[in-house]
């Protein structure tokens, strides 16, 4: 842990999957439908779970080991998305503790909201679905401005809408891609080491200020336990 204070904190903003949503057995199941209707054999959501914040090109490189610059890269994405559509909150949830950690920002009152790199189309959905989302602050999808983390614009928007300055807020994301984009807006960094992080990722080398290991060690961080 760093030595960054994280007491006077007015705001809280989270990437949606991997530190809000355990959406990985949705994206994995999109993805195996892929490799299903191909003939290939199905593969156990382990596989797909590390590289599930890293959306279709994560799960596409699970399933068939392809990377975005694959002449089959753009059809098979597009095959993925309708799947996802289909089944975007099947088997989603939030993770354990989320519930209280944001009922307890509330409370307080401290804002809080939402930036991805889900674009709005699925973003909006899950929104939909899930009633913890009726409260943010903020919700910032991957299209929502012209750039997507790891540029910091997404959280500058959001911190915009929240009404509040960029120092004085907390970025917490599962991606090195969040760390930078936190780092690079000028808030306050948090790993999130219960969410997906990637396949053969060293979070400990991002440089954040701090890690977490569960959703309510974030209170503890910011006094609030």
């Amino acid at each position: 842990m760093s030595e960054v204070s994280f007491t006077a904190v007015r705001g809280v903003l989270f990437d949606l999957d991997g530190t809000l949503i355990d959406s990985a057995p949705d994206l994995g199941f999109a993805a195996d439908q892929l490799r299903s209707v191909r003939g290939l054999p199905s593969l156990p959501l382990e596989a797909y779970r590390p590289l599930a914040g890293a959306g279709a090109r994560g799960m596409l490189s699970v399933a068939f080991g392809i990377t975005p610059d694959h002449p089959d890269f753009p059809g098979l994405r597009e095959e993925f998305f309708t799947n996802y559509e289909q089944c975007i909150h099947d088997q989603t949830a939030l993770f354990p503790g989320i519930q209280e950690l944001v009922a307890t920002l509330e409370h307080r009152p401290l804002k809080w909201g939402v930036v991805t790199n889900k674009v709005e189309r699925f973003t909006s959905l899950i929104a939909q679905r899930v009633a913890l989302f009726a409260n943010a602050g903020a919700i910032v999808s991957g299209d929502t401005t012209a750039y997507s983390k790891p540029h910091p614009e997404p959280l500058w928007e959001a911190a915009r809408r929240l009404g509040l300055e960029p120092h004085e807020c907390i970025y917490v994301g599962d991606d090195e891609r969040d760390i930078q984009a936190g780092q690079a807006s000028g808030m306050k960094t948090v790993v999130a080491m219960y969410g997906y992080l990637g396949s053969g990722a060293s979070p400990k080398s991002w440089g954040a200020d701090a890690e977490i290991y569960s959703p309510l060690d974030l209170l503890k961080l910011m006094g609030l336990d």
